[in-house]
């Protein structure tokens, strides 16, 4: 199984922020799942592929996205306080 998300903002500094934050993800994976982040201008893109289980393989979409929600929000708070 095979997935790419691509997240695109509304500038690069944004997109940069979140690469960060979702890649250190991308370090320890299980055998079998390989995850990578790359920020390519103004988006996010990562290339999940997987060859366990078809739950591994939705519950790392599904963290994945709820990382990048997380910086996302944590970056509109920052912004709203500067």
């Amino acid at each position: 199984m095979q997935a790419k998300i691509v997240l695109e903002y509304s500038d690069e500094k944004t997109a940069e922020a979140v690469a960060n934050a979702v890649s250190p993800d991308n370090l320890k994976t299980p055998k079998g799942l390989s995850i990578k982040t790359t920020k390519d201008s103004r988006k996010v893109v990562t290339s999940i592929s997987c060859d366990g289980k078809f739950a591994t393989f939705i519950a790392t979409i599904d963290d994945l996205l709820f990382s990048a929600s997380t910086a996302e929000r944590t970056i509109l708070m920052a912004k709203r306080l500067e």
